[in-house]
Formats: C-alpha cells, structure tokens, sequence
C-alpha cells in the first residue's frame, strides 16, 4: 500500500474522535487491512458477525490498535452494519493517524 497523506476520515469528537470503519467479518485473521478510497478504514476481524461478536471484537481489536482502554471506544453508528461510526474518547486525531499509519 502506497503511503498516503492524512485520507483517514477523523473527526473532532467531544474529548476524542470518530472515524469510519469497514469490518470484515470470518476472516482468517484480526488485522488492519488498509483505507478505503473514501478515506474508512477496512478491518478483517476473525469473529462472526452474530451476538454483537464481531462488534465485541472490533472494540477489542481497536483498543490494542490505538493503545487506550477498551472502555474509551463505542460504536456509535452501524451495529448491524459493516459500516460503523466509531467514537475513541481521549485521543486526538493527529495521534490516532500515528499509531494507524504506524501499523499498516
């Protein structure tokens, strides 16, 4: 993937911030799979998307990601979607750029 200049949809959230993400349920592998032409985030997450598992897991996998606490990140749009709008209280979205472009 070709290094990119700032494509991450980031948004000032109270205290925090909110991004897009793309999750891509039953895969072989909990990873960050790269950005979207629109800027979401696309995630592959091993767990089926039935009993909020895959959004159990999406947390999870967010808040090893960013390094915050699991109790920091909601969903807050698309529960039964793929398409979610993800809220990270407590860090800014120059620093949630950094530790995603660090882990791609």
């Amino acid at each position: 993937m070709a290094p990119h200049k700032r494509r991450f949809r980031f948004h000032h959230g109270r205290g925090g911030t909110a991004l897009t993400v793309r999750v891509i349920p039953r895969a072989r592998r909990d990873e960050l799979a790269g950005v979207l032409d629109d800027g979401t985030l696309r995630i592959r997450l091993t767990a089926p998307p039935v009993d909020n598992k895959a959004n159990e897991a999406l947390i999870r996998f967010l808040a090893r990601l960013l390094k915050v606490p699991r109790q920091h990140i909601e969903i807050v749009a698309g529960h039964t979607s793929r398409n979610k709008l993800v809220s990270i209280l407590d860090l800014s979205p120059d620093e949630a750029e950094q530790r995603i472009l660090s882990a791609l």
